[in-house]
């Protein structure tokens, strides 16, 4: 099998290895008020930068040089990854604990790399200067690019179904807090 083949594999599973890295999150979890008020929190900030980001995201439209996007290229993983860490506080299990550093390590490095030469094809001329300003992943503490006239618009945050992470997020929460009652 192919580079290209592993890769679009990868790509193609993302989602499905996620979703059952968070059933296995909820069948080994020993959750406390303790996990679940830090997890809670600590997803409330990665929630926050998904929102921030979506709010400015035209996808495939125009570049975005925006909002988070101004410190990072990828501000909605790097959301994605605080999400991640605050299951793993929120469930107490080493074994999710490794899931995560697996699953984030293998697929995020290759979603990140197909991004990329996505935005490179739609974006050939604007993109090689973005890439070269601002950091692929972790952020600047200060913007990389200046200030622009672009708002957050709760519209582009609609338009990019982010309230579906927002729902996923309830629902997971609510259902690590009736696992504390019950077992």
């Amino acid at each position: 099998m192919g580079k290209k083949k592993i890769i679009a594999l990868i790509y193609r599973w993302r989602v499905r290895v996620g979703s059952f890295g968070l059933l296995l999150a909820l069948i080994l979890a020993k959750p406390s008020w303790l996990s679940l008020g830090v997890g809670l929190s600590v997803c409330g900030l990665g929630l926050g930068l998904r929102t921030w980001a979506c709010g400015h995201l035209e996808k495939d439209k125009a570049l975005t040089i925006s909002g988070p996007y101004r410190f990072t290229r990828n501000p909605l993983y790097l959301g994605n990854l605080i999400i991640g860490l605050s299951v793993v506080i929120g469930v107490r299990s080493v074994i999710i604990l490794f899931y995560f550093l697996f699953y984030f390590l293998l697929f995020y490095p290759v979603i990140i790399s197909v991004e990329k030469q996505k935005m490179q094809q739609i974006f050939p001329h604007e993109y090689p200067e973005f890439e070269n300003q601002v950091p692929l992943f972790f952020p600047s503490l200060k913007p990389s690019l200046p200030r622009n006239n672009r708002r957050f618009q709760w519209s582009l945050y609609q338009k990019n179904k982010e309230i579906r992470a927002l729902w996923a997020a309830l629902l997971f929460w609510s259902l690590l807090t009736i696992k504390m009652f019950i077992f």
